[in-house]
């Protein structure tokens, strides 16, 4: 089966005011995984859990990281940075979170 390729986006020749959102929107949920990933493998670290479910959600969240990152390269340095800016809002979200809980 071949695949159309008018069935295919190129999200390379949108306008930059489309392209930005949409990668930051994504780095915004990849961030959220990445960073919930990260505290459930140091929850499992200090509460000495399975040792191969901690491996796997490590090796898990930084092949997701990668794949995610890998896709903003392929459409260009401004989309990079605008997933890299949704990761780094999603790690500050998730840290005023867990300070709000603990105070």
């Amino acid at each position: 089966m071949e695949l159309d390729e008018r069935a295919m986006i190129d999200l390379s020749l949108l306008p930059l005011p489309v392209i930005l959102p949409i990668y930051f929107l994504g780095g915004l949920v990849l961030g959220y995984l990445y960073f919930r990933a990260l505290r459930e493998t140091t929850n499992l670290v200090v509460n000495q859990g399975h040792p191969h479910l901690a491996l796997a959600l490590t090796l898990g969240r930084l092949a997701l990281l990668c794949g995610g990152l890998y896709l903003a390269v392929l459409a260009g340095g401004i989309a990079l940075l605008a997933t890299l800016a949704g990761v780094l809002a999603a790690k500050a979200l998730i840290l005023r979170h867990i300070r709000r809980a603990a105070s």
